[in-house]
């Protein structure tokens, strides 16, 4: 007996060390192998020893049990136990008699189990169950009538029904402990355990029968599938995708340490609760750019920004275009904070466009004050009053009130400047004449220097006999000719005199060019008879 014991427990370890470490027996893992070690306990003809552990035998047995849902296994058993009555040190009884018996017994058993999902999880730690086990007992028993009388030997094979009680414990995901409580009945063949015939009435007390204690370990086989490969099987499985080497919780889903939604794997900021659409960073103004490249992270809701997170400014002039009053305000224009163009003097034109910024003016005069009619005449009429010596340059006295006139126009409008162009008649050199009106030209913008004016407000040009405002077959025509016209314009606008006439060469240009006024006397004129008229002024 003690080596079918060995036997029983050393294939029991057997097993237990070679099965998988893998969660307990389950849809995933549908076979269990036990080993667990029995004592009986004897009630019959002979007497009761139920509770009793002076009559204690022992046995052991193995399992093998199939998953068939969350409610029911299915088992295959085999036990070895011995069974007597009474222990070897007491009285014989019932007449001096005593028995010894070898029990081995086969069950095909359903388990219904109490961790079902109902009123125990089926990964509870404690599962108790319920076992109702047919099968068939082999027996081999010896009746002693008295220490001296031959023993009665009986062999026979007997019908065996057994119901038990137990619980499971689970250990590890892989393995359990159980115990469990139960008691068998032969009832069909040779009922005789004990080897004497029943006395008793009833169906339950004229059958010999005994209890069974039995405490075990359980290993489970197979493998769950799973998968993505995560170490949750499928069945449990709420993210069967999970990429490879993701990490993932119990219900086999990413991480997703800040409960954002956003799985750590992919959240660029697994500690802080963000958006989806931000890889799980958060968004604290609301304006689609994480707060870690917000450069502007308190952008007002609603407003539009660019990649950076701060407002757009369509003009880049600085001013938001939620702020700006003026968002079309052309490149590297100054702006006041409501982003429209700076206007210093206030007079509705801004200064990029104002030729006159810091005094006032209308726009149809581009920002700058008109000139008077009265100073436009002194202009318009200085051709009348500015005289010079006959055939040269160098003005006359008498052209010294109209000038200062002309200064005193050019300081009360410092914003205009004053195009000056010289004219001849059709008598005499080309070359001559050219030069001439250019030195004409020239001597008038002398004087209004030498009175202060600037000179980058005053261009002197000469036309010579190129652009006649009259016939030069007249005298009367060729005097209207000989002329200085006196143009003002805004500074920084093309001079009127070559809008008029086109370009001319300047003073400078002239000289560089080497045209120089040809050598020795002046054209000859001819002179009008001095009684009837003064000599020409050229």
């Amino acid at each position: 007996m003690k080596h079918l014991l060995s036997s029983a427990t050393l294939l029991g370890l057997g097993v237990l060390a070679a099965a998988p470490r893998s969660q307990a027996q389950t849809a995933d893992q549908k076979y269990g192998i036990s080993g667990y070690a029995t004592t009986l306990q004897y009630m019959g003809d002979m007497g009761n020893t139920y509770f009793k552990l002076k009559n204690n035998t022992y046995g052991g047995g193995l399992t093998l049990s199939r998953y068939l849902s969350k409610g029911v296994d299915i088992n295959l058993s085999a036990n070895q136990a011995t069974l007597r009555f009474p222990s070897p040190t007491g009285a014989f009884a019932n007449n001096g008699t005593r028995f010894y018996a070898n029990i081995s017994t086969y069950g095909l058993g359903f388990k219904f189990k109490l961790n079902n999902g109902w009123a125990l999880k089926e990964d509870a730690v404690i599962q108790p169950y319920i076992l109702l086990q047919p099968g068939v007992a082999r027996i081999n028993s010896d009746r002693y009538a008295s220490p001296t009388a031959p023993n009665n030997h009986l062999d026979f094979t007997s019908f065996d029904a057994q119901g038990a009680v137990g619980l499971t414990f689970r250990i590890t995901p892989g393995f359990s402990m159980f115990a469990q409580a139960g008691e068998h009945m032969l009832v069909t063949g040779d009922e005789k355990l004990d080897g004497s015939a029943s006395n008793a009435s009833g169906f339950y007390y004229n059958h010999d029968r005994y209890l069974q204690f039995s405490a075990g370990l359980t290993a489970n086989l197979g493998k769950a599938k799973d998968t993505d490969g995560d170490g949750v099987p499928d069945r449990k499985d709420k993210c069967p995708d999970t990429p490879a080497g993701v990490k993932v919780d119990a219900t086999g889903c990413p991480l997703d340490r800040d409960g954002d939604g956003v799985a750590d794997y992919v959240d660029k900021c697994p500690d802080v609760k963000g958006l989806a659409a931000l890889q799980g960073c958060p968004d604290a103004d609301g304006d689609g750019v994480a707060d870690e490249q917000d450069k502007c992270p308190g952008t007002p809701a609603g407003v539009k920004v660019d990649a950076a997170g701060c407002p757009l400014d369509a003009d880049a002039d600085g001013v938001a275009d939620y702020l700006d009053k003026c968002p079309d305000t052309p490149a590297g224009v100054k702006v006041d904070a409501s982003g429209c163009p700076l206007d210093r003097d206030g007079d509705g034109v801004p200064d990029y466009q104002d030729k006159c910024p810091d005094t006032p003016g209308p726009a149809a005069n581009k920002g700058c004050p008109e000139m008077k009619a009265e100073a436009k005449k002194v202009l318009q009429e200085a051709t009348k009053f500015i005289q010079f010596e006959f055939n040269k340059a160098r003005l006359l006295p008498v052209s010294n009130k109209r000038l200062d006139q002309i200064v005193a126009v050019l300081n009360e409008y410092p914003d205009y400047s004053l195009s000056i162009s010289g004219h001849t008649d059709n008598v005499g050199n080309e070359a001559y004449n050219l030069r001439l009106s250019y030195d004409r030209a020239a001597a008038v913008r002398a004087y209004l220097l030498a009175k202060g004016i600037p000179a980058a407000r005053i261009e002197a040009r000469g036309y010579g006999k190129l652009k006649p405002i009259a016939e030069n077959k007249t005298k009367a025509g060729q005097a209207r000719n000989r002329r200085v016209e006196m143009d003002p314009y805004l500074n920084g606008d093309a001079n009127p005199a070559e809008a008029k006439y086109g370009p001319a060469p300047t003073v400078a240009a002239l000289k560089a060019q080497g045209k120089t006024a040809p050598k020795g006397a002046a054209p000859a004129r001819k002179k009008a008879p001095a009684k009837k008229a003064a000599p020409r002024r050229k």
